[in-house]
């Protein structure tokens, strides 16, 4: 038995309006909208670790099971975070396997290119990397980058991982991730882990203290490493603090 996830029907409507013929609308509020309607509840642990201003990057595990839509993960993360949100999002869905997979993916980049400039937030290629969106996923870092030049108190939304896992389990993000995280790190931002997951019914966000680079059981990369072993040892810190705010049976090998 599972939460019931349900939609606003007029937030719906003006969401569509939007997308048609232009607009901008919060993510936070309409998150709200959305997350109040579960039943039961969104429950929260580590509340007292919800940032409350920036800057900061919140990186949650991408939670995942038949019927659930991912969306709802991030759209509880910024309901309960007080202020709005810069989120770092797909541009494109792939549906490896499927026969509507070009169909699919065209139609997708239209939508998410839309929602990316309705709310505001940035948009990248999808993971794994495909060696033809270099150029596109190096522009995207350089426009998280300016943004958090220009608003230095922001929180950030990112899910390193970037797609599904069977069972929902942790798994290794892409080549990249960690020295992107690196990147923001060095600007600053404090890391806020998440653990997103599905127990008793209901959605629970369990957020961890935060974290910064050089502290006591922080996201510590030694010298001297090459920029592939850094991003590796950068990835496995970042996913093993996320791994602490799940449940034993979804943290794979991050245990």
């Amino acid at each position: 038995m599972y939460s019931l996830y349900a939609y606003p029907p007029l937030g719906v409507l003006g969401l569509a309006f939007d997308v048609l013929f232009g607009g901008h609308r919060s993510f936070h509020a309409d998150s709200k909208l959305c997350v109040e309607r579960l039943k039961p509840p969104l429950r929260l642990l580590g509340g007292e670790n919800i940032p409350q201003s920036g800057p900061c990057l919140i990186t949650f595990n991408h939670y995942y099971r038949p019927g659930f839509d991912a969306w709802w993960l991030a759209m509880a993360i910024a309901a309960v975070v007080p202020i709005e949100m810069h989120w770092i999002m797909t541009g494109e869905l792939t549906y490896p396997g499927k026969w509507y997979a070009p169909l699919g993916m065209a139609g997708s980049r239209w939508l998410l290119s839309r929602f990316g400039k309705i709310y505001g937030h940035t948009t990248m290629p999808p993971m794994p990397p495909r060696p033809k969106d270099v150029e596109a996923r190096a522009q995207a870092v350089r426009e998280v980058l300016a943004y958090v030049k220009e608003h230095p108190h922001a929180i950030l939304g990112l899910a390193p991982e970037g797609g599904d896992h069977p069972g929902g389990r942790l798994s290794w993000p892409a080549g990249g991730a960690g020295r992107f995280v690196l990147l923001l790190a060095g600007r600053g931002l404090r890391t806020v882990p998440v653990g997103a997951y599905e127990a008793e019914g209901a959605l629970i966000l369990s957020f961890g203290p935060a974290y910064r680079v050089g502290a006591a059981h922080g996201l510590s990369v030694p010298r001297g490493l090459s920029p592939e072993e850094k991003d590796r040892q950068a990835a496995k810190v970042i996913m093993e603090h996320i791994a602490r705010q799940l449940p034993a049976h979804l943290r794979g090998e991050f245990c």
